[in-house]
């Protein structure tokens, strides 16, 4: 008989949060009242009112307005960077793991070189080179992520191609291709599946702290990074510039947080893999 797992209340709030901070910044463009740009000096710091539901900012933008619309930057952006380094720790993971020896020896050598780097240097350094913008923000949260991935699944396909199931299709002769997309994937992907929900928390969070020191999102594009560091001069007189943008910071990190121990708890990655018949 199944146990059943109790929900804990703050986590199902948390996840409740998540949702509806989700929803309402990819549904931006439907749900803002106002243009997020628009600039009217008219209601510079207004307070909370029927027209301005969070109010305005030092431009007298609608503040609500650009909290949707920076969560959508802020949430993309992240699930863009966490994708693509997902990929690409996932194809570097695989051929380490599964050829092993030298390859896998030197593979994992640079591995290790990346996952040293600090995401700040980096992004420090590129935009030494190339103009801060969501290029140079992605290429440098790529450089510093993907490397988490990869020895992830390193670990685990070197303990995978040891199933007897993998030597069985082995002696059945099929090639390494078909191994790695029939039996290794499949087995994979609950782990990976974990990995990169909670990797994205802490990329939003990196996102919004590059941005917040002028090395990723650039004004006037609203993104809770910018948000906060614009309102840094105008916190005693018009707080809610930053508690919002901040509030939803935190909801995110402790939503996906939780989601991701949800998700671990339910695929059971510690306590077993999946086998493919």
């Amino acid at each position: 008989m199944k146990r059943k797992s109790k929900i804990d209340p703050l986590a199902a709030l948390a996840l409740c949060l998540l949702g509806l901070l989700l929803a309402g910044s990819l549904l931006a463009p439907v749900l803002a009242p106002y243009p997020p740009t628009q600039i009217n000096m008219a209601e510079r710091l207004q307070g909370i009112s029927a027209a301005h539901p969070l109010g305005t900012d030092t431009l007298g933008r609608d503040l609500l307005s650009r909290v949707l619309y920076g969560g959508r930057v802020s949430v993309l952006t992240a699930a863009a960077a966490t994708a693509l380094s997902m990929l690409l720790g996932l194809a570097v993971g695989l051929i380490a793991g599964y050829l092993g020896g030298w390859a896998d020896g030197v593979i994992t050598w640079f591995t290790n070189i990346f996952q040293g780097l600090p995401s700040t240097s980096v992004m420090i350094a590129l935009a030494a080179i190339l103009d801060p913008g969501v290029s140079s923000l992605l290429l440098a949260l790529v450089l510093t992520s993907w490397a988490s991935f990869s020895r992830v699944v390193r670990s685990s396909v070197l303990r995978l191609r040891e199933e007897a199931y993998v030597e069985g299709a082995r002696c059945l002769g099929a090639g390494r291709l078909r191994i790695i997309t029939r039996y290794l994937l499949p087995n994979l992907l609950p782990e990976i599946a974990v990995l990169f929900t909670t990797r994205v928390g802490g990329v939003v969070l990196s996102v919004a702290s590059l941005s917040f020191l002028g090395l990723g999102i650039q004004p006037p594009t609203p993104d809770w990074g910018v948000m906060i560091s614009e309102a840094r001069t105008s916190f005693r007189t018009a707080p809610m510039l930053i508690l919002a943008p901040g509030a939803c910071l935190i909801i995110l990190s402790f939503g996906i947080n939780y989601l991701g121990e949800m998700l671990r708890a339910h695929f059971d990655i510690r306590g077993r893999t999946r086998q493919i018949d």
